[in-house]
């Protein structure tokens, strides 16, 4: 729950590192750089609070990656040393031994089914810790309630579906900080806390702190603060803790992006090696002009979409359209949302008001069973529930509710969800619905969302990666209009459909993953998977009968983008598909590799109007919407200077155009990158208008550098 802005005196910060602090090396120096530049007497104290021992956190002290802090609070609360004395504080060893006994502790949870012991550098005195894949709050409590038969005192911290940590009863990272602020005499009133998963809850519910909880934050610690006045960022990592510093008051100049960017000496040695060849640096003058133009260009396209009835997919003025392409005349609920969900930086009335009416349109079109409408004809205002083939477009109603979601977080106007909460859970209801099974994935029609071409079906990549995010979107809903324990239960449901997502989509060989998989609801050819070994990327399809090994490049990129994926897997995601180069000849190519004839995949209707042939339309072709997207992965992952570059890159090829110059086309051919699609494309001109935003490179921050 988001609270206005507290001006406060703020005399400690405590914050979480992994998912928070650290996860983009160019956020964690902007956040470095930000604390540095405070007067070192109006700075609060400053205390890492961490999983990791004391020894570990260190570490990214000395390699300059954060600045050196007041406190570290190591091992979930069981250590704190004090930097400036140099010494741990063994005063606390006496706080935590009361009914604690760690070989008992051990003995009992070694002997608790699924569980897998970490190794000893995450061990200590206080805290052991283990291993226990996606475990419901049944089995947690079994376990509490199996220890404390003994007669011992503990703390259970689960966090993250998996990281287990049985800790003394005193022994929480919220229970370490209270005993420190005692100590130094800081009322809890002037602490902030950040963090990002389940073992941050202990600080955000101590009585008077302020919270910081970055966007990244996986939905177990939405769920577990949704009572409490937290500032909610909608920022990631690093930069949504500076963000939320902002909020309370103690950072008031946040630091450029373009001044905070990684030199190529400065990145990791395997990412030199990959990025050989390419052209880094800042922008030049010349580059600078250029993006500036394609930004005007691009809002100009953009406006061409804005009819009374909300954004259409394309220029009605600049496109011939002919059969089937009549389609092409509607507020299409999938481009629509993404247009709104990639505009709302932009301050401009007219924009606004196309939003608005986009997400009035489609909502006041919604059946009584809560399927939103593939498209609303614009001439007519006729909803059209089928796309090709007669087949509902199962992704409709997931794009809507994200866009709806981001639209009230963002304006602050809450009067949408109030004016359709019924027609909302409808929709959810009939989204539900899609997950026949109840395993926590939707069952999807063959070609039944964006690839409406394109043989996909069942558990579906791209679907699912929407799914999770459509119920913490609903959640966030939920708790803006105050129902917090319907939240809580949406909350919870998406912890289940993200865990259950990277089960199965992304196959590993390690040992004992097969002991810890689910029981009921098991996709058994999908257990088996592990014969292809350890995957780089999420895989693009899963049925109960086969798989889809094929990386689906925007599947994958919304999944770091909709927090499915965490920073590490990121990058192994992002080596590969730039490694096999589906950002050539540009940026980018929706799937790696493309379906050829003759392939177990390839499907006889793939010629119908040319579309997906090899290298055209979903079948590989170059999408420049999803380019956008590419652009802002990669600046999310830490590598601006190539992101600005991918930038460039992206302008241009929305610069060719089939009849003229900067047409913003809809897709372009995989192989010739030639444009295919048609001009002036809403949702071209907005994915590349939010990238220019994200990467600080629209013309106000040009301007500005």
């Amino acid at each position: 729950m988001s609270t206005p802005n507290a001006p406060a005196l703020v005399r400690l910060f405590s914050s979480d590192l992994d998912g928070t602090l650290l996860g983009n090396p160019e956020a964690a120096s902007r956040f470095k750089t930000a604390w540095l530049e405070l007067s070192p007497e109006a700075r609060p104290l400053l205390v890492y609070n961490s999983g990791r021992l004391v020894d570990d956190i260190k570490r990214f002290v000395a390699n300059g990656v954060l600045p050196e802090p007041d406190f570290y609070i190591g091992g979930v609360g069981t250590q704190i040393f004090d930097a400036k004395a140099g010494r741990m504080l063994d005063e606390l060893s006496d706080y935590l031994r009361s009914g604690w006994d760690l070989t008992k502790v051990r003995e009992i949870t070694a002997r608790f089914s699924g569980v897998r012991p970490q190794s000893d550098q995450h061990q200590n005195e206080f805290k052991s810790s283990w291993f226990l894949d996606r475990a419901t709050p049944g089995a947690i409590r079994q376990l509490k309630q199996q220890i404390e038969a003994t007669g011992l005192d503990i703390n259970i911290v689960y966090s993250s579906s998996r990281d287990l940590d049985v800790l003394p009863g005193n022994a929480t990272k919220g229970g370490a900080l209270t005993w420190l602020c005692a100590r130094l005499s800081i009322p809890l009133e002037q602490v902030v806390v950040a963090g990002d998963t389940a073992n941050d809850t202990s600080m955000f519910r101590l009585p008077g702190v302020r919270g910081i909880i970055v966007e990244n934050a996986l939905p177990e610690l939405f769920e577990d603060t949704v009572d409490l006045p937290t500032f909610n960022s909608r920022q990631i990592l690093a930069d949504g803790v500076l963000d939320g510093l902002c909020h309370y008051g103690v950072v008031c100049v946040l630091p450029s992006i373009q001044k905070s960017r990684a030199k190529r000496d400065e990145l990791a040695p395997e990412f030199k090696m990959l990025f050989s060849g390419t052209k880094l640096g800042s922008l030049n003058d010349k580059e600078k002009v250029f993006i500036a133009t394609a930004y005007e260009k691009a809002l100009i396209a953009l406006k061409k979409n804005i009819t009374p009835l909300g954004f259409s997919a394309c220029s009605l003025t600049d496109n011939t359209v002919t059969g089937t392409d009549v389609n092409y005349r509607s507020v299409w609920a999938r481009d629509g949302a993404i247009t709104v969900w990639n505009t709302l930086h932009i301050e401009d009335e007219e924009v606004r008001t196309a939003q608005l009416a986009t997400l009035e349109t489609l909502l006041n079109a919604t059946t009584p069973t809560g399927q939103i409408p593939a498209n609303v004809r614009i001439d007519d205002g006729v909803p059209d529930y089928s796309g090709v083939g007669s087949i509902a477009s199962i992704d409709s109603g997931l794009w809507v509710i994200i866009a709806i979601y981001h639209y009230a977080a963002h304006t602050g106007d809450h009067s949408l969800l109030y004016k359709h909460a019924d027609r909302l859970q409808t929709i959810m209801n009939w989204l539900s619905a899609q997950d026949s099974n109840n395993d926590g994935l939707l069952e999807i029609p063959e070609a039944g969302d964006w690839t409406d071409l394109f043989g996909r079906s069942y558990n579906v990549l791209y679907d699912e990666v929407l799914w999770y995010r459509t119920n913490v979107c609903y959640a966030r809903m939920l708790e803006f209009m105050g129902n917090f324990d319907k939240a809580a239960d949406y909350l919870r449901w998406s912890q289940k459909i993200r865990g259950r997502l990277l089960d199965i989509f992304w196959p590993t060989t390690k040992p004992g993953d097969d002991l810890n998989r689910p029981t009921t609801n098991v996709n058994r050819f999908a257990d088996r998977q592990h014969g292809m070994g350890d995957t780089q990327y999420l895989l693009a399809e899963i049925t109960p009968f086969s798989y889809n090994w094929r990386c689906d490049t925007y599947g994958n990129i919304l999944a770091f983008l909709m927090n499915v994926l965490d920073a590490d897997r990121a990058r192994t995601a992002f080596r590969f598909m730039w490694g096999v180069g589906v950002n050539q000849p540009w940026p980018v190519s929706n799937l790696y590799p493309v379906v050829q004839a003759g392939d177990p995949d390839w499907r006889s209707y793939y010629t119908v109007n040319l579309l997906n042939l090899p290298h055209h339309y979903h079948n590989g072709g170059i999408w420049p919407f999803v380019g956008g997207m590419w652009v802002r992965f990669i600046h999310r992952l830490g590598f601006h200077e190539v992101a600005c570059r991918e930038l460039v890159r992206l302008a241009e090829l929305n610069k060719l155009g089939r009849d003229q110059e900067w047409e913003f086309n809809e897709w372009a051919h995989g192989q010739t990158g030639r444009p295919m699609g048609k001009a002036y494309q809403a949702w071209s001109a907005a994915s590349f208008l939010r990238a220019c935003q994200e990467l600080e490179v629209d013309p106000k921050n040009l301007g500005e550098a």
